[in-house]
């Protein structure tokens, strides 16, 4: 039985991980958090895609353990690297990478494979990961052992593209890298897609959020041109989409969050004006609309409020929604707590109501509650940020209680639209 080991038990790492223990191998998913490795060993997941139950079977099944002791890392046949890459002011941080790279080459052997999954710039594989492994273990990539870059394409809540079904991009420093990288991965996903080295499949990783980014900040601009000029943009965004060709629906929001589009295309930027020397003006321009939604939110929140005579200050305030992602509990670079954060600052009462987020992930102030009649009878305006299912819309509209609708999904005579 081959040995993986999965570095990062996160997001991307705990599906990796728990999908190759059902595909037969035997998996070491390491984690340098101790707390969370410890709640996995317990049974307990922290991710929707992962069920409980699903976890139980992979420890029951004697093939996933959790580990934070370096020393399981030893003997591994595959290795992939599932960790953050944070921005750290403005600048990618490839230190978790380096980090888990540093702690797998002392364990490597002849004819082992290693994977980099981390989204990253273009050449981090060859240019970083590499010679890390290669220092340390005096093996060379492409000639000693496999070396190869798969980009994660993890859709927290989809249950209908899930890491099984959806296509896996793979890449190898060599041919032998390439048959190794996608062999493996052939193994968990219906299918693999293979590309002729590791740069092409980081900047297809890169590419893929990008046009995401790009998309949505047009969106949110017109939205918010539309609002001044008096014109329904959901309408005429579902008016557009009847074309069957040439055109994508893309749907303003209140900002983007999650991992990749607040951060992945700052990373292919990075790279651009770092290599070239020039300013990847698309990418920069999403991410000055995107990043200032949060404040557009506001703006239009005191205007409602400014409609009634109100002043921000000692109004109670329920936002709905804490999370990124409709239907999951990931907080990461949500919009939500920008939009908290600025309502406290103007002096606003606010409490959030937020079914999948637990108490552990929610940000120190932020006042938790429960969607009630209640709660939105105390509350002088409502926001909703993330449409999850768990929310009773008719009760929200029932109450009376005024709503800015960030998602289009209500409707009603106290129901504003973004």
């Amino acid at each position: 039985m081959s040995k993986v080991v999965v570095i990062g038990q996160g997001y991307v790492g705990l599906p990796v991980a728990v999908r190759a223990s059902e595909a037969g191998f035997e998996v070491i998913g390491f984690d340098v958090a101790t707390e969370r490795v410890g709640r996995l060993a317990a049974g307990e997941s922290f991710i929707e895609d992962i069920t409980d139950v699903r976890l139980r079977a992979a420890l029951s099944s004697g093939r996933y353990r959790p580990s934070a002791d370096p020393g399981d890392l030893a003997g591994f046949d595959v290795a992939v690297i599932s960790v953050p890459t944070p921005l750290r002011d403005g600048v990618p941080d490839l230190s978790y990478i380096e980090s888990a790279a540093a702690g797998l080459a002392p364990h490597m052997t002849t004819g082992c494979t290693v994977v980099l999954e981390s989204t990253t710039y273009p050449g981090s594989t060859e240019e970083l990961v590499a010679p890390v492994l290669e220092q340390t273990s005096g093996l060379t990539a492409g000639v000693d052992f496999h070396l190869g870059y798969s980009p994660e394409r993890i859709d927290p809540g989809n249950e209908t593209w899930t890491f099984e079904r959806t296509p896996k991009i793979v890449s190898g420093v060599s041919p032998a890298s390439l048959v190794a990288v996608q062999g493996f991965f052939d193994q968990l996903v219906d299918k693999t897609i293979p590309v002729s080295t590791p740069k092409e499949a980081e900047l297809a990783k890169l590419l893929e959020n990008t046009f995401r980014h790009v998309n949505i900040a047009l969106v949110n601009e017109l939205a918010m041109f539309a609002n001044d000029l008096g014109i329904n943009v959901w309408e005429a965004i579902e008016a557009a989409d009847s074309k069957p060709f040439g055109f994508m629906k893309f749907p303003p929001g209140p900002g983007v969050g999650g991992h990749c589009l607040p951060i992945d295309p700052s990373y292919l930027s990075w790279r651009v004006r770092r290599s070239l020397g020039h300013t990847f003006r698309f990418v920069e321009l999403a991410n000055d609309v995107n990043e200032h939604m949060p404040d557009y939110v506001v703006q239009r929140v005191v205007a409602a409020l400014n409609q009634r005579s109100l002043a921000v200050r000692g109004q109670g305030i329920l936002v709905l929604g804490l999370s990124y992602k409709k239907n999951t509990g990931d907080p990461r670079e949500a919009p939500s707590k920008e939009i908290v954060k600025r309502l406290l600052a103007l002096g606003a009462e606010v409490r959030v109501v937020d079914p999948h987020v637990v108490a552990e992930q929610v940000p120190a102030g932020v006042i938790m509650a429960q969607l009630s009649a209640d709660e939105l009878a105390a509350a002088e305006l409502a926001i909703l940020v993330v449409d999850h299912d768990a929310f009773d819309r008719q009760l929200i509209v029932d109450s009376g209680t005024h709503v800015l609708d960030c998602r289009n999904v209500l409707t009603g005579p106290t129901v504003e639209q973004l």
